[in-house]
């Protein structure tokens, strides 16, 4: 790429973009190279307007809707907001939107105000992650199926104190009902690259299916452990201006609650997915058995 500089964040995934505004740039297509072998990308001195979002979000591929039970903003429905004073915190590690059968591809995050302390985002590398699993698990973990499914205030931070009102949140909780649960399996194969990445999540993830309630818990919280130690997580203190892309498909995210009440308005657009495919060919399904689906 001749007019952007990169610089890798960590030793595993991650890198970093500068140099130049990446929708004015000739080597735009570059990037989605870039970020299949990195997973996150981060643009320094972006500052872009929701239709340049809307724009570098479509170079990725199609955009969906905002989110599948919050709206989107009025003129660009594309567009997800997530203003912390109206409860959208993110203080939970999660992968966007898991929830349905076909989760999104890559996600586009553009910050808006930052608080002057705090607010930094982390990124856990999946796929790093299931590389340095032993191998007796790994073959495991190849087989299994794990159940997904909406937690209504999921956007809203850890705990619940959000600024949202009794009937907001029964809107969403009714919303929520209106979305079935869905099985991924547990080792998801990247549909471009042919590598193989943990798609479990705090979130969205509810149970192990095929497993007791004492295995499925221990297993998930062996995983999340494993998955989120600092050796496969970057932490991106954000700038003024800044864009961070990350494939969806291989990485978890976690916005941290530091900031107390001082502002930090964010606004995200996501690239259509496809149906994850696990290593034995097991394809993503809705949960129709109740005996599955419900723990």
């Amino acid at each position: 790429m001749t007019s952007l500089i990169t610089t890798p964040i960590t030793g595993a995934f991650g890198l970093e973009i500068s140099g130049a505004k990446i929708t004015d740039s000739a080597d735009l297509s570059s990037v989605v190279g870039l970020l299949e072998q990195h997973r996150v990308l981060v643009l320094r001195d972006q500052h872009l307007s929701h239709a340049e979002q809307v724009h570098l979000g479509r170079v990725f591929g199609e955009l969906t809707p905002a989110h599948p039970v919050v709206p989107g903003h009025p003129d660009f429905p594309e567009i997800l907001e997530l203003d912390a004073a109206a409860g959208g915190r993110n203080a939970r590690w999660h992968t966007d939107v898991t929830f349905v059968r076909a989760p999104p591809a890559i996600s586009v995050l553009c910050a808006d105000v930052l608080p002057d302390f705090g607010g930094d985002t982390l990124w856990a590398d999946t796929h790093t992650a299931y590389l340095r699993l032993a191998d007796p698990l790994r073959r495991a973990v190849d087989e299994l199926e794990a159940v997904h499914r909406i937690a209504p205030l999921a956007y809203w931070g850890e705990p619940f104190d959000t600024a949202l009102g009794r009937d907001d949140a029964q809107k969403l909780y009714d919303d929520a009902l209106r979305v079935p649960p869905v099985i991924h399996p547990v080792v998801r194969v990247h549909p471009t690259t042919g590598r193989k990445n943990l798609f479990v999540n705090p979130g969205f993830t509810t149970h192990v299916v095929g497993l007791s309630r004492i295995e499925s818990e221990g297993l998930l919280a062996l995983l999340y452990e494993h998955m989120f130690q600092p050796e496969f997580v970057l932490r991106h203190r954000w700038r003024p201006g800044d864009v961070v892309i990350w494939d969806n498909r291989t990485t978890a995210h976690y916005a941290t609650d530091d900031y107390g009440d001082t502002p930090r308005k964010m606004r995200r657009v996501t690239v259509r997915g496809t149906a994850p495919l696990g290593p034995t060919g097991v394809e993503s399904r809705v949960a129709e058995d109740p005996l599955v689906a419900v723990r």
